[in-house]
C-alpha cells in the first residue's frame, strides 16, 4: 500500500540477510566454570599442604632446640656427677658428701630454669596435685590433711608432671 506521498506503509523496510547473533553455549560455560574453581581448589589444597609441612617442621625445630637447651643445662651436672664418682674412688666420705650435694644443687637449678617447681605438700590433700597412697588416723590433725610425703610431686607451670605422693590422715 501507498500513501499519497508514494510511500509504502505497512511493511518493514529491507536491511538485507540477517545476520544470526552468536548465543553464548551454556554448557560450555558451565565447563568453563567448573574448571576455575576445579583449579583454585587444587591451589589451595597445595597451599594447606604446603602449611601443614611447614608447620610439622617448624614443631620439630622447636623441639629439638629444646631438648638441646635441657642437655646443655644438665651437662654441668654430668660433669659434677663424674667428679663426685672420682672422690668415692678415693673414699674421701666428706668430698663424696659434698659432690653429691654440689650434684643435687646444680641439677635442682637446671630443672627450675625449665619451669620446674615442687608441688607443696603442706595443709589439705588435694587430688588434683597429690596421690593418697595410705590414710592413718591421727588425733591431732584434722581429715584430710597430709601427714607424710612419701615422694615429692613437681609440676611445670599448671601442668602436674608428677603428684605428691602422700600418707592422709583418715
Amino acid at each position: 500500500m501507498t500513501d499519497e506521498s508514494g510511500q509504502v506503509r505497512g511493511t518493514v523496510p529491507e536491511t538485507g540477510p540477517e545476520e544470526p547473533v552468536e548465543q553464548p553455549d551454556p554448557l560450555a560455560e558451565l565447563t568453563r566454570e567448573r574448571d576455575e574453581y576445579l583449579d583454585a581448589l587444587q591451589r589451595l589444597k597445595a597451599e594447606f599442604d604446603n602449611y601443614r609441612k611447614r608447620a610439622a617442621r617448624d614443631q620439630e625445630q622447636l623441639v629439638a632446640r629444646a631438648h638441646e637447651r635441657l642437655v646443655k643445662e644438665l651437662l654441668p651436672v654430668l660433669d659434677d656427677l663424674e667428679r663426685a664418682l672420682a672422690a668415692a674412688e678415693e673414699h674421701e666420705e666428706a668430698k663424696l658428701e659434698e659432690g653429691v650435694r654440689l650434684v643435687h644443687r646444680a641439677l635442682v637449678d637446671a630443672l627450675q630454669k625449665e619451669g620446674l617447681a615442687e608441688i607443696e605438700t603442706d595443709g589439705q590433700f588435694d587430688p588434683h596435685v597429690h596421690e593418697a597412697l595410705l590414710s592413718q588416723p591421727d588425733d591431732e590433725r584434722e581429715s584430710g590433711a597430709i601427714l607424710d610425703v612419701l615422694q615429692k610431686g613437681y609440676r611445670i607451670g599448671d601442668k602436674v608432671v608428677r603428684p605428691a605422693r602422700v600418707i592422709v590422715v583418715a
